[in-house]
């Protein structure tokens, strides 16, 4: 707790400095990790697009996260287009467009990174818990009020798609990848989401803490050490 630090923040990027360490943590806020640009058009998600990727050059561990945005609509969609191929599209199926944006992520870890010298994570999908039906409570019409997990060894309703897309696109690549596969833990936790205690609604999408982000550092500490 009495560590010294120091803290900027630059646009997109937020990076603490440990000093008694010699230790730097960087959060770069590319919630797409491809590129998202300001056009004439509107707000644009480029699709085969990374040039945001030029910030996590030489980073000694990188750990990716992505797929929490990806059925983002309404006010809280922070694009107005999607580009593919040169191609302007109102709109797509999201797995789709989150498949693509993998391959482009893929291709700037292999044609950049460098095993002997950096680490690459990525944080598996992180699940909600909006619908009781798929954990056998349909009663249930979001994760208000539950007070235990999900019993059984696993989830009624399997894993979602999302994460089998991930898998696919990790097991393509040249370079290596240390999957954090969170989600299968993170679906039997339908106890473990902000609740209307501490907030105006229900928040079935993201977690208390301290809580299931918890085990996540703990697998990823593990992993490192």
């Amino acid at each position: 707790p009495e560590t010294n630090y120091t803290h900027t923040s630059s646009g997109e990027v937020t990076t603490f400095t440990f000093t008694d360490y010699e230790v730097k943590v960087m959060l770069d806020r590319s919630v797409y990790l491809v590129d998202l640009v300001g056009e004439a058009q509107g707000r644009i998600l480029k699709l085969d697009s990374i040039q945001g990727g030029k910030r996590w050059l030489g980073i000694d561990t990188l750990v990716f996260n992505t797929w929490h945005w990806w059925n983002r609509r309404g006010a809280s969609q922070p694009w107005d287009f999607i580009e593919l191929g040169g191609q302007l599209y109102k709109d797509m199926d999201r797995v789709l467009a989150f498949e693509k944006a993998l391959h482009t992520w893929a291709g700037w870890v292999d044609d950049n990174v460098d095993p002997t010298t950096s680490k690459v994570f990525f944080q598996g999908i992180s699940p909600s818990h909006y619908n009781g039906t798929e954990w056998n409570e349909p009663s249930a019409k979001s994760c208000i009020g539950q007070k235990e997990p999900v019993a059984g060894p696993t989830y009624p309703v399997g894993l979602p798609p999302a994460l089998g897309v991930l898998k696919k696109v990790l097991g393509a690549m040249r370079k290596p990848v240390t999957l954090l596969d969170v989600t299968g833990l993170s679906l039997m936790r339908k106890d473990g989401h902000p609740s209307i205690y501490g907030l105006p609604s229900m928040d079935c999408s993201h977690w208390c803490l301290p809580g299931v982000p918890d085990t996540w550092n703990q697998i990823l500490y593990n992993l490192i050490v």
